[in-house]
């Protein structure tokens, strides 16, 4: 059968262990200029036709995983049936003869008469082993006992493992999420934003971000940023909560983490306008979108907006305030204001003067929010892998087998000493098994 081939499982899990490698390689989920100027435009366009620029979400990847799952479920029913066999048996079957040829095997005699020796095996082995099974010939005894037949169910275990770990993965590659989410101090939103696609999800509640708050070191690095959060549902608080790197927000199987922050674009801010000629000066707070006269009633002066980076002749000057000057004989103009230069605007050379004279440092925070209903599967999946290699390699299915022989006499009767061997077989662990044989052997000798 197909699905049941041992080869097929072979050939799959190398392609994957190839293409896993390729994955880590190649970028994932990034724009199509940096895959540009990496590989090229031709090898770009490849990359786009096979998914490679997202490869674990890739429809033949998760067919691969897939595949993989069908093979180890087909191949561990086609061969559990024998292995229950084994496990549970309609009756368990002695050999002696089995035992007679082990490497283990102890012997020793002994004067004590069988039929009490007997019994005082019997005990020791079954409160060592399990239950004991007694064979009777004339003039022998074979006792037999075994613990374990259960740990060869292990190696399923691990199989059960590997499928749950799969399974997690394909339902959150199909059913789950990673998406980001910019929020301004005080505002809310219900929608996120696919990190790659960049499609709206709407989210089953509301997440507002009620302060944003951020320290640095001396040397200007962030130290640590917090969110003040709040999950509204049907229009009500639920709960608030804050989040920073490393503790995010769980609520209904979506979480919201802390992954960056920046500036955001003030409301109003207070700018001074300064009439080179007649040395007039207006200091006014101005919010976003107002209009103001200058001095002198020469125009007006309108806030546009906030840029977090501003580009003068291909430098980079920072955060800057930009606004619209209409001057009364009609003319109009862009203005922009760096903060970090104050007095930028009087290269300008103009009549009037522009400076930004104060305002309140507002943030945005950026949020990753994922949703992965698979994580579960995978949590299972890891402990069912701790469970069946712990059974698998370290328990092992054990059976002891004693035989007591004695000499009979021309009468039917038994005499002379008992003659006592011992010996053991298990599944994996041969040398543990030798040296639990020879234990068990001195202590049978001093009974």
């Amino acid at each position: 059968m197909f699905f049941a081939s041992v080869r097929l499982t072979v050939y799959t899990l190398v392609i994957l262990a190839v293409t896993s490698i390729i994955g880590t390689v190649i970028l994932q989920n990034g724009s199509p200029q940096q895959y540009v100027n990496l590989y090229g435009q031709g090898l770009y366009n490849l990359i786009q036709v096979l998914q490679i620029d997202d490869m674990y979400h890739a429809w033949w990847y998760l067919l691969l995983l897939l595949l993989l799952c069908i093979n180890i479920v087909v191949c561990s029913v086609e061969r559990l049936s024998k292995t229950w066999k084994i496990i549970f048996p309609d009756k368990i079957k002695v050999n002696p003869k089995r035992f007679l040829s082990a490497k283990n095997k102890e012997s020793f005699e002994t004067e004590k008469d069988l039929e009490p020796l007997c019994a005082e095996y019997e005990a020791l082995l079954s409160k060592r082993i399990g239950k004991v099974i007694r064979q009777e010939a004339e003039g022998s005894v074979v006792l037999y006992a075994e613990k374990g037949r259960w740990t060869r169910l292990g190696v399923y275990v691990v199989h059960a493992s590997v499928i749950l770990l799969l399974a997690g993965a394909l339902i959150g590659a199909l059913f789950g999420f990673k998406a980001s989410l910019r929020l301004d101090e005080g505002e809310t939103a219900d929608t996120v934003f696919d990190s790659k696609t960049r499609m709206p999800i709407k989210l089953p509640f509301a997440i507002q971000c009620n302060e944003f708050e951020v320290r640095f070191y001396d040397t200007g690095a962030p130290e640590e940023f917090r969110s003040n959060l709040t999950v509204i549902e049907g229009g009500q608080e639920s709960f608030t909560r804050d989040i920073r790197v490393n503790q995010p927000l769980r609520y209904k199987g979506i979480n919201v983490f802390q992954s960056s922050y920046g500036t955001a674009s003030p409301n109003e801010a207070v700018f001074q306008i300064t009439d080179n000629i007649t040395q007039d000066v207006i200091t006014q707070t101005i919010k976003k979108g107002q209009a103001v006269d200058l001095p002198g009633n020469m125009g007006t002066f309108k806030f546009e907006g906030f840029l977090p980076h501003f580009d003068f002749r291909g430098h980079n000057l920072g955060e800057a305030f930009f606004g619209r000057m209409t001057l009364a004989e009609g003319k109009n103009f862009q203005i922009g204001l760096p903060t970090k230069f104050p007095t930028f605007d009087k290269m300008r050379k103009g009549r009037f003067t522009v400076v930004v004279k104060d305002f309140d440092q507002a943030y945005y925070t950026g949020l990753q929010v994922t949703k992965d209903p698979g994580v579960w599967y995978v949590y299972a999946g890891f402990i069912f892998m701790i469970v069946g290699c712990w059974v698998t390699f370290f328990i092992s299915h054990q059976s002891v087998c004693i035989g007591l022989e004695t000499s009979m006499s021309n009468a039917g009767s038994t005499s002379g000493p008992v003659r006592v061997w011992v010996a053991g077989k298990a599944n994996r662990n041969a040398h543990g098994m030798t040296l639990k044989i020879r234990k068990l052997a001195t202590i049978l000798k001093d009974i």
